[in-house]
Protein backbone atom coordinates (compact mmCIF):
# COMPACT_ATOMS: atom_id res chain seq x y z
CA UNK A 1 0.00 0.00 0.00
CA UNK A 2 2.72 2.11 0.79
CA UNK A 3 4.40 1.86 -2.65
CA UNK A 4 1.00 2.41 -4.28
CA UNK A 5 0.74 5.86 -2.57
CA UNK A 6 4.15 7.06 -3.17
CA UNK A 7 3.31 6.21 -6.45
CA UNK A 8 0.61 8.70 -6.17
CA UNK A 9 1.92 11.41 -3.96
CA UNK A 10 4.73 13.52 -3.21
CA UNK A 11 6.76 11.98 -0.14
CA UNK A 12 7.51 15.40 1.73
CA UNK A 13 3.51 16.11 1.30
CA UNK A 14 2.80 12.67 2.76
CA UNK A 15 5.14 13.61 5.55
CA UNK A 16 3.62 17.18 6.34
CA UNK A 17 0.22 15.56 6.49
CA UNK A 18 1.29 12.80 9.32
CA UNK A 19 2.85 15.63 11.55
CA UNK A 20 -0.02 17.76 11.29
CA UNK A 21 -1.89 14.51 11.54
CA UNK A 22 0.16 13.81 15.15
CA UNK A 23 -0.01 17.19 16.14
CA UNK A 24 -3.55 17.23 15.79
CA UNK A 25 -4.02 13.71 17.86
CA UNK A 26 -2.10 15.29 20.85
CA UNK A 27 -3.94 18.87 21.03
CA UNK A 28 -7.52 16.10 20.50
CA UNK A 29 -6.13 13.83 23.70
CA UNK A 30 -5.34 16.70 25.86
CA UNK A 31 -8.54 18.95 25.25
CA UNK A 32 -10.69 15.60 25.82
CA UNK A 33 -8.98 14.66 28.82
CA UNK A 34 -9.48 18.26 30.57
CA UNK A 35 -12.91 17.69 30.71
CA UNK A 36 -12.44 15.00 33.26
CA UNK A 37 -12.18 14.60 36.83
CA UNK A 38 -9.24 15.63 37.84
CA UNK A 39 -7.83 12.00 39.29
CA UNK A 40 -8.25 11.11 35.60
CA UNK A 41 -6.86 13.95 33.72
CA UNK A 42 -3.79 13.27 34.21
CA UNK A 43 -3.83 10.37 31.92
CA UNK A 44 -3.32 11.96 28.67
CA UNK A 45 -3.65 8.92 26.24
CA UNK A 46 -6.84 7.07 28.07
CA UNK A 47 -8.14 4.32 26.15
CA UNK A 48 -11.06 5.44 25.35
CA UNK A 49 -10.18 9.25 24.27
CA UNK A 50 -7.35 7.74 22.24
CA UNK A 51 -10.39 6.76 19.45
CA UNK A 52 -12.09 9.69 20.01
CA UNK A 53 -9.22 11.86 19.73
CA UNK A 54 -7.94 9.84 16.32
CA UNK A 55 -11.60 10.37 14.99
CA UNK A 56 -11.72 14.48 15.03
CA UNK A 57 -7.65 14.51 14.29
CA UNK A 58 -8.16 12.07 10.83
CA UNK A 59 -11.19 14.38 10.30
CA UNK A 60 -9.24 17.60 10.32
CA UNK A 61 -6.49 15.78 8.13
CA UNK A 62 -8.65 15.19 5.51
CA UNK A 63 -10.49 18.34 5.28
CA UNK A 64 -7.42 20.15 5.31
CA UNK A 65 -6.37 17.85 2.12
CA UNK A 66 -9.81 18.56 0.45
CA UNK A 67 -9.26 22.16 0.52
CA UNK A 68 -5.48 21.86 -1.29
CA UNK A 69 -3.64 22.78 1.92
CA UNK A 70 -1.35 19.76 0.73
CA UNK A 71 -1.13 20.55 -2.96
CA UNK A 72 2.33 21.42 -4.13
CA UNK A 73 1.62 24.52 -5.38
CA UNK A 74 -0.07 25.91 -1.92
CA UNK A 75 3.36 26.64 -0.71
CA UNK A 76 4.63 29.39 -3.18
CA UNK A 77 3.75 32.09 -0.55
CA UNK A 78 3.31 32.60 2.71
CA UNK A 79 -0.07 35.04 2.33
CA UNK A 80 -1.48 31.67 0.50
CA UNK A 81 -0.50 29.41 2.85
CA UNK A 82 -1.96 31.93 5.94
CA UNK A 83 -5.38 32.06 3.64
CA UNK A 84 -5.22 28.64 2.71
CA UNK A 85 -5.18 27.49 5.99
CA UNK A 86 -8.28 29.60 7.30
CA UNK A 87 -10.48 28.49 4.66
CA UNK A 88 -9.30 24.90 5.95
CA UNK A 89 -10.07 25.63 9.99
CA UNK A 90 -13.51 27.10 8.45
CA UNK A 91 -14.87 24.45 6.13
CA UNK A 92 -13.42 21.85 9.29
CA UNK A 93 -15.42 23.36 11.85
CA UNK A 94 -18.66 21.87 10.69
CA UNK A 95 -17.04 18.80 9.37
CA UNK A 96 -15.51 17.93 12.69
CA UNK A 97 -18.56 18.49 15.04
CA UNK A 98 -20.37 16.29 12.43
CA UNK A 99 -18.10 13.50 12.64
CA UNK A 100 -17.50 14.24 16.97
CA UNK A 101 -21.16 13.60 17.17
CA UNK A 102 -20.90 10.38 15.15
CA UNK A 103 -18.02 8.91 17.51
CA UNK A 104 -20.16 10.18 20.43
CA UNK A 105 -18.18 13.55 22.00
CA UNK A 106 -20.38 15.61 23.93
CA UNK A 107 -19.04 18.74 22.99
CA UNK A 108 -21.74 20.50 24.81
CA UNK A 109 -19.96 18.87 28.27
CA UNK A 110 -16.92 20.10 26.57
CA UNK A 111 -17.92 23.52 26.42
CA UNK A 112 -18.60 23.76 30.36
CA UNK A 113 -22.43 23.37 29.48
CA UNK A 114 -23.01 20.21 30.15
CA UNK A 115 -23.30 17.34 33.69
CA UNK A 116 -20.25 15.72 33.34
CA UNK A 117 -17.82 16.39 36.82
CA UNK A 118 -14.80 18.48 36.34
CA UNK A 119 -16.39 20.50 33.99
CA UNK A 120 -14.23 22.34 30.89
CA UNK A 121 -13.91 25.80 30.57
CA UNK A 122 -14.94 27.25 27.21
CA UNK A 123 -11.59 29.40 27.78
CA UNK A 124 -9.66 26.10 27.59
CA UNK A 125 -11.24 25.13 24.11
CA UNK A 126 -9.85 28.45 22.82
CA UNK A 127 -6.89 28.20 23.86
CA UNK A 128 -6.86 24.44 22.61
CA UNK A 129 -8.14 25.62 19.55
CA UNK A 130 -5.66 28.49 19.22
CA UNK A 131 -2.68 26.67 19.84
CA UNK A 132 -3.81 23.96 17.11
CA UNK A 133 -3.87 26.80 14.50
CA UNK A 134 -0.53 28.52 15.94
CA UNK A 135 0.86 24.77 15.55
CA UNK A 136 -0.32 24.24 11.98
CA UNK A 137 0.62 28.28 10.47
CA UNK A 138 4.19 27.68 12.56
CA UNK A 139 4.91 24.00 10.68
CA UNK A 140 3.21 25.17 7.42
CA UNK A 141 5.18 28.64 7.13
CA UNK A 142 8.17 27.02 7.77
CA UNK A 143 7.41 23.87 5.20
CA UNK A 144 7.06 26.90 2.53
CA UNK A 145 10.14 28.73 3.21
CA UNK A 146 12.16 25.28 2.66
CA UNK A 147 9.75 24.49 -0.78
CA UNK A 148 11.51 27.47 -1.39
CA UNK A 149 14.82 27.06 -0.96
CA UNK A 150 15.12 23.96 -2.35
CA UNK A 151 15.52 22.21 1.08
CA UNK A 152 13.24 19.30 -0.63
CA UNK A 153 14.28 19.59 -4.03
CA UNK A 154 15.59 16.15 -5.04
CA UNK A 155 19.23 16.67 -6.88
CA UNK A 156 19.32 14.58 -9.99
CA UNK A 157 22.09 13.99 -12.73
CA UNK A 158 20.85 13.83 -16.59
CA UNK A 159 22.76 11.51 -19.07
CA UNK A 160 21.95 11.98 -22.33
CA UNK A 161 23.85 10.57 -25.88
CA UNK A 162 24.51 13.93 -26.76
CA UNK A 163 23.35 17.72 -27.55
CA UNK A 164 20.97 16.10 -30.33
CA UNK A 165 19.16 14.20 -27.68
CA UNK A 166 15.59 15.16 -28.11
CA UNK A 167 14.81 13.44 -24.65
CA UNK A 168 16.51 15.48 -22.34
CA UNK A 169 14.83 19.02 -23.25
CA UNK A 170 12.02 16.86 -22.39
CA UNK A 171 12.66 15.88 -19.23
CA UNK A 172 14.41 18.93 -17.94
CA UNK A 173 10.84 20.74 -18.72
CA UNK A 174 9.31 18.21 -17.09
CA UNK A 175 11.46 18.39 -13.86
CA UNK A 176 10.06 21.87 -13.27
CA UNK A 177 7.13 20.58 -12.78
CA UNK A 178 6.04 20.96 -9.68
CA UNK A 179 8.27 23.62 -8.95
CA UNK A 180 10.46 22.84 -5.61
CA UNK A 181 10.37 18.68 -6.77
CA UNK A 182 13.46 17.86 -8.51
CA UNK A 183 16.83 19.94 -9.33
CA UNK A 184 19.00 19.13 -12.36
CA UNK A 185 22.40 19.37 -11.27
CA UNK A 186 23.81 18.44 -14.70
CA UNK A 187 23.43 17.49 -18.08
CA UNK A 188 26.11 14.74 -18.95
CA UNK A 189 27.15 13.31 -22.08
CA UNK A 190 27.47 9.31 -22.05
CA UNK A 191 31.31 9.69 -22.68
CA UNK A 192 31.86 11.57 -19.80
CA UNK A 193 30.20 9.32 -17.57
CA UNK A 194 32.72 6.70 -17.13
CA UNK A 195 34.81 9.32 -14.89
CA UNK A 196 31.48 9.20 -12.25
CA UNK A 197 31.89 7.07 -9.29
CA UNK A 198 29.49 6.51 -6.05
CA UNK A 199 31.77 8.60 -4.13
CA UNK A 200 31.67 11.59 -6.64
CA UNK A 201 28.12 11.57 -6.77
CA UNK A 202 27.52 11.17 -2.91
CA UNK A 203 29.88 14.26 -2.87
CA UNK A 204 27.50 16.34 -5.48
CA UNK A 205 24.47 14.99 -3.40
CA UNK A 206 23.03 13.47 -6.46
CA UNK A 207 19.92 11.74 -5.50
CA UNK A 208 19.09 10.01 -8.84
CA UNK A 209 20.49 9.61 -12.00
CA UNK A 210 18.35 9.60 -15.06
CA UNK A 211 19.84 7.94 -18.40
CA UNK A 212 17.96 8.66 -21.65
CA UNK A 213 17.32 5.39 -24.06
CA UNK A 214 19.74 6.95 -26.30
CA UNK A 215 22.86 7.12 -23.68
CA UNK A 216 21.78 3.68 -22.46
CA UNK A 217 23.18 2.31 -25.54
CA UNK A 218 26.59 3.90 -25.30
CA UNK A 219 27.59 2.97 -21.63
CA UNK A 220 29.56 0.54 -21.15
CA UNK A 221 28.13 -3.02 -20.12
CA UNK A 222 29.17 -2.16 -16.38
CA UNK A 223 28.78 1.37 -16.14
CA UNK A 224 25.17 0.70 -14.50
CA UNK A 225 26.99 -1.98 -12.34
CA UNK A 226 28.61 0.72 -10.87
CA UNK A 227 26.23 2.57 -9.79
CA UNK A 228 23.94 0.50 -8.31
CA UNK A 229 23.19 1.81 -5.05
CA UNK A 230 21.72 4.50 -6.37
CA UNK A 231 19.08 5.62 -8.01
CA UNK A 232 19.09 4.96 -11.69
CA UNK A 233 16.17 5.37 -13.81
CA UNK A 234 15.50 5.46 -17.31
CA UNK A 235 13.68 8.16 -19.09
CA UNK A 236 10.32 6.36 -19.53
CA UNK A 237 10.37 4.93 -16.21
CA UNK A 238 11.09 8.45 -14.26
CA UNK A 239 8.40 10.12 -15.84
CA UNK A 240 5.79 7.50 -14.28
CA UNK A 241 7.22 6.83 -10.96
CA UNK A 242 8.44 10.31 -9.94
CA UNK A 243 6.55 12.57 -12.39
CA UNK A 244 3.46 10.65 -11.96
CA UNK A 245 3.10 11.39 -16.15
CA UNK A 246 3.41 9.08 -19.07
CA UNK A 247 5.93 10.24 -21.53
CA UNK A 248 3.20 10.05 -24.57
CA UNK A 249 6.50 11.10 -26.94
CA UNK A 250 8.43 7.78 -25.84
CA UNK A 251 8.22 4.50 -28.03
CA UNK A 252 7.10 2.46 -24.89
CA UNK A 253 4.48 4.64 -24.15
CA UNK A 254 1.47 3.11 -26.63
CA UNK A 255 2.24 -0.97 -24.92
CA UNK A 256 2.64 0.68 -21.32
CA UNK A 257 -0.98 2.10 -20.84
CA UNK A 258 -2.27 -0.66 -21.77
CA UNK A 259 -3.65 -3.06 -18.71
CA UNK A 260 -1.51 -5.59 -17.57
CA UNK A 261 -3.65 -8.29 -15.28
CA UNK A 262 -1.16 -10.67 -14.66
CA UNK A 263 -0.98 -9.27 -10.61
CA UNK A 264 -4.87 -8.38 -11.00
CA UNK A 265 -6.61 -11.34 -11.54
CA UNK A 266 -10.20 -10.83 -13.31
CA UNK A 267 -11.84 -12.04 -10.51
CA UNK A 268 -10.12 -8.74 -8.65
CA UNK A 269 -11.03 -6.27 -11.42
CA UNK A 270 -14.75 -7.55 -11.48
CA UNK A 271 -14.59 -6.56 -8.01
CA UNK A 272 -13.03 -3.22 -8.62
CA UNK A 273 -15.39 -2.35 -11.65
CA UNK A 274 -18.55 -3.88 -9.52
CA UNK A 275 -17.34 -1.01 -6.17
CA UNK A 276 -16.69 1.38 -8.53
CA UNK A 277 -20.27 1.54 -10.22
CA UNK A 278 -21.81 1.33 -6.89
CA UNK A 279 -19.79 4.31 -5.86
CA UNK A 280 -20.67 6.28 -8.66
CA UNK A 281 -24.73 5.46 -8.39
CA UNK A 282 -24.96 6.12 -4.80
CA UNK A 283 -22.69 9.46 -5.30
CA UNK A 284 -24.48 10.54 -7.69
CA UNK A 285 -27.88 10.41 -6.07
CA UNK A 286 -26.83 11.79 -3.02
CA UNK A 287 -25.56 15.01 -4.78
CA UNK A 288 -28.46 15.09 -7.40
CA UNK A 289 -30.30 15.32 -3.90
CA UNK A 290 -28.37 17.61 -2.41
CA UNK A 291 -27.75 20.13 -4.50
CA UNK A 292 -31.51 20.17 -6.21
CA UNK A 293 -32.18 23.67 -4.76
CA UNK A 294 -28.89 24.83 -6.21
CA UNK A 295 -29.81 23.81 -9.69
CA UNK A 296 -33.27 24.95 -9.55
CA UNK A 297 -32.00 28.07 -8.92
CA UNK A 298 -29.07 27.82 -12.01
CA UNK A 299 -31.83 26.79 -14.13
CA UNK A 300 -34.54 29.90 -13.67
CA UNK A 301 -31.31 32.48 -13.65
CA UNK A 302 -30.57 31.14 -16.78
CA UNK A 303 -33.68 30.97 -18.11
CA UNK A 304 -33.86 35.24 -17.05
CA UNK A 305 -30.56 35.89 -18.14
CA UNK A 306 -31.13 34.75 -22.03
CA UNK A 307 -33.13 33.52 -24.32
CA UNK A 308 -32.55 29.69 -24.94
CA UNK A 309 -33.01 26.39 -23.39
CA UNK A 310 -31.70 25.99 -19.88
CA UNK A 311 -29.80 22.84 -20.55
CA UNK A 312 -27.72 22.08 -23.02
CA UNK A 313 -26.77 18.57 -25.11
CA UNK A 314 -23.46 17.64 -27.08
CA UNK A 315 -22.15 14.88 -28.36
CA UNK A 316 -19.34 13.46 -26.65
CA UNK A 317 -17.20 10.23 -27.47
CA UNK A 318 -17.22 7.82 -24.30
CA UNK A 319 -16.33 4.55 -23.84
CA UNK A 320 -14.02 2.54 -25.68
CA UNK A 321 -14.91 5.27 -28.23
CA UNK A 322 -18.62 5.16 -28.42
CA UNK A 323 -20.51 8.18 -28.38
CA UNK A 324 -23.00 9.66 -26.32
CA UNK A 325 -24.86 12.91 -25.18
CA UNK A 326 -23.65 14.89 -22.79
CA UNK A 327 -26.07 17.33 -20.41
CA UNK A 328 -25.04 20.63 -18.97
CA UNK A 329 -26.51 23.60 -18.13
CA UNK A 330 -26.27 26.24 -20.86
CA UNK A 331 -23.55 29.01 -20.08
CA UNK A 332 -23.28 30.10 -23.80
CA UNK A 333 -25.76 32.29 -25.99
CA UNK A 334 -27.42 30.12 -28.35
CA UNK A 335 -25.24 30.71 -31.58
CA UNK A 336 -22.35 30.06 -29.67
CA UNK A 337 -21.00 27.86 -32.25
CA UNK A 338 -22.48 29.28 -35.40
CA UNK A 339 -18.94 29.27 -36.96
CA UNK A 340 -17.86 25.58 -35.60
CA UNK A 341 -16.66 24.20 -32.87
CA UNK A 342 -13.82 25.89 -30.95
CA UNK A 343 -12.62 25.43 -27.35
CA UNK A 344 -13.48 27.95 -24.56
CA UNK A 345 -11.25 31.02 -24.56
CA UNK A 346 -10.46 32.77 -21.31
CA UNK A 347 -13.05 35.56 -21.08
CA UNK A 348 -15.23 34.30 -23.91
CA UNK A 349 -17.09 36.49 -25.49
CA UNK A 350 -19.74 33.94 -26.01
CA UNK A 351 -20.33 33.18 -21.94
CA UNK A 352 -23.46 34.95 -20.47
CA UNK A 353 -23.53 36.32 -17.36
CA UNK A 354 -24.88 33.70 -15.70
CA UNK A 355 -22.71 31.37 -17.29
CA UNK A 356 -19.45 32.96 -16.10
CA UNK A 357 -20.30 32.44 -12.71
CA UNK A 358 -21.38 29.02 -13.32
CA UNK A 359 -18.74 28.17 -15.13
CA UNK A 360 -16.59 29.37 -12.23
CA UNK A 361 -18.06 27.20 -9.77
CA UNK A 362 -18.71 24.37 -11.82
CA UNK A 363 -22.60 24.38 -11.19
CA UNK A 364 -22.40 23.86 -15.12
CA UNK A 365 -21.44 20.34 -15.14
CA UNK A 366 -24.03 19.13 -12.55
CA UNK A 367 -26.52 17.98 -15.07
CA UNK A 368 -24.16 15.03 -15.77
CA UNK A 369 -24.31 13.64 -12.81
CA UNK A 370 -27.69 12.16 -14.90
CA UNK A 371 -24.69 10.69 -17.32
CA UNK A 372 -23.01 8.78 -14.74
CA UNK A 373 -26.23 7.35 -13.17
CA UNK A 374 -26.77 6.15 -16.88
CA UNK A 375 -23.88 4.50 -16.61
CA UNK A 376 -22.05 6.86 -20.05
CA UNK A 377 -19.62 8.14 -17.13
CA UNK A 378 -18.31 7.32 -14.35
CA UNK A 379 -17.37 10.13 -11.05
CA UNK A 380 -13.31 9.75 -11.97
CA UNK A 381 -12.06 9.13 -15.58
CA UNK A 382 -10.50 11.55 -18.72
CA UNK A 383 -12.57 14.07 -19.47
CA UNK A 384 -15.31 13.69 -22.22
CA UNK A 385 -14.42 15.02 -25.31
CA UNK A 386 -16.04 16.10 -28.32
CA UNK A 387 -15.84 13.74 -31.68
CA UNK A 388 -14.58 16.45 -33.36
CA UNK A 389 -11.39 17.55 -31.35
CA UNK A 390 -10.72 13.65 -31.01
CA UNK A 391 -10.51 13.25 -34.79
CA UNK A 392 -8.10 16.23 -34.90
CA UNK A 393 -6.12 15.23 -31.60
CA UNK A 394 -5.71 11.80 -32.37
CA UNK A 395 -4.28 12.58 -35.72
CA UNK A 396 -1.13 14.47 -33.87
CA UNK A 397 -1.35 12.15 -31.17
CA UNK A 398 -1.72 8.67 -32.32
CA UNK A 399 -2.39 7.66 -28.47
CA UNK A 400 -4.72 10.11 -27.86
CA UNK A 401 -7.62 7.37 -28.25
CA UNK A 402 -5.99 5.12 -25.59
CA UNK A 403 -7.65 7.77 -23.00
CA UNK A 404 -11.43 5.71 -24.23
CA UNK A 405 -9.97 2.42 -22.30
CA UNK A 406 -11.86 3.89 -19.12
CA UNK A 407 -15.07 6.01 -19.06
CA UNK A 408 -15.11 9.50 -19.26
CA UNK A 409 -15.03 11.27 -15.50
CA UNK A 410 -16.30 13.95 -14.25
CA UNK A 411 -13.06 14.80 -12.44
CA UNK A 412 -9.51 13.10 -13.03
CA UNK A 413 -6.11 12.83 -13.08
CA UNK A 414 -5.40 15.32 -15.67
CA UNK A 415 -8.19 17.48 -14.21
CA UNK A 416 -6.38 17.41 -10.80
CA UNK A 417 -3.07 18.52 -12.27
CA UNK A 418 -2.98 20.57 -15.21
CA UNK A 419 -5.07 23.58 -15.97
CA UNK A 420 -7.88 23.71 -18.14
CA UNK A 421 -6.63 23.02 -21.85
CA UNK A 422 -7.36 25.50 -24.84
CA UNK A 423 -5.05 23.99 -27.50
CA UNK A 424 -3.12 20.79 -29.16
CA UNK A 425 -0.19 21.68 -26.80
CA UNK A 426 -2.50 21.54 -23.45
CA UNK A 427 -4.22 18.15 -24.81
CA UNK A 428 -0.62 16.87 -25.24
CA UNK A 429 -0.05 18.39 -21.06
CA UNK A 430 -3.02 16.83 -20.11
CA UNK A 431 -2.89 13.24 -22.01
CA UNK A 432 0.24 12.27 -20.85
CA UNK A 433 -1.95 12.38 -16.86
CA UNK A 434 -5.11 10.83 -18.42
CA UNK A 435 -2.64 7.71 -19.68
CA UNK A 436 -0.90 7.92 -15.99
CA UNK A 437 -4.58 7.11 -14.76
CA UNK A 438 -5.46 4.94 -17.04
CA UNK A 439 -2.57 2.58 -16.33
CA UNK A 440 -2.52 2.47 -12.49
CA UNK A 441 -6.27 3.41 -12.11
CA UNK A 442 -6.97 1.66 -8.76
CA UNK A 443 -9.59 2.57 -5.85
CA UNK A 444 -7.04 4.31 -3.76
CA UNK A 445 -5.82 6.42 -6.96
CA UNK A 446 -10.09 7.03 -7.26
CA UNK A 447 -10.23 8.39 -3.50
CA UNK A 448 -7.18 10.46 -3.90
CA UNK A 449 -8.67 12.38 -7.16
CA UNK A 450 -11.98 13.01 -5.41
CA UNK A 451 -10.57 14.47 -2.42
CA UNK A 452 -8.53 16.93 -4.89
CA UNK A 453 -11.20 17.64 -6.23
CA UNK A 454 -12.56 19.65 -3.99
CA UNK A 455 -9.98 22.00 -3.57
CA UNK A 456 -9.93 22.30 -7.76
CA UNK A 457 -13.48 23.66 -7.12
CA UNK A 458 -12.58 26.04 -4.11
CA UNK A 459 -9.56 27.86 -6.05
CA UNK A 460 -11.74 27.46 -9.44
CA UNK A 461 -8.27 26.05 -10.64
CA UNK A 462 -8.67 25.31 -14.60
CA UNK A 463 -11.90 27.15 -14.96
CA UNK A 464 -12.82 28.85 -17.80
Amino acid sequence: MRRRLSHHVSPELFWLWCTELLGGFLLACLLLSAGLPEDTAGNLLRLHAIPQAAVLALTIGLVSFAVGLYSADMYGEPGRVLAGTALGGFVAVPVVWLAGRTAGIDFDALAGKGALPGELPGELIGLTLAGWTLFVLAVRLAFSRAVRANLFARRVLVIGAGPDDAAIARLVAALRMPPGSFQVTSVLPAREAVRLTPALLRERKVWGIIVTDAARNRLGPGQLADWRRGRIYGEAEFWESRLRRIDIDHPAASAGTQRLPAHRPPAHQTLDAALVRSGDILLSLALLLFTLPLMVAAALLIKLDSPGPVLYRQLRVGLRGRPFTLFKFRSMCVDAEARGPVWAASRDPRVTRVGAIIRLTRIDELPQLVNVLRGEMGFIGPRPERPHFVDRLAGTMPLYRERAQVKPGLTGWAQINYPYGASVEDARAKLSYDLYYVKHRSLMLAMLILFSTVWVVLYQKGAR
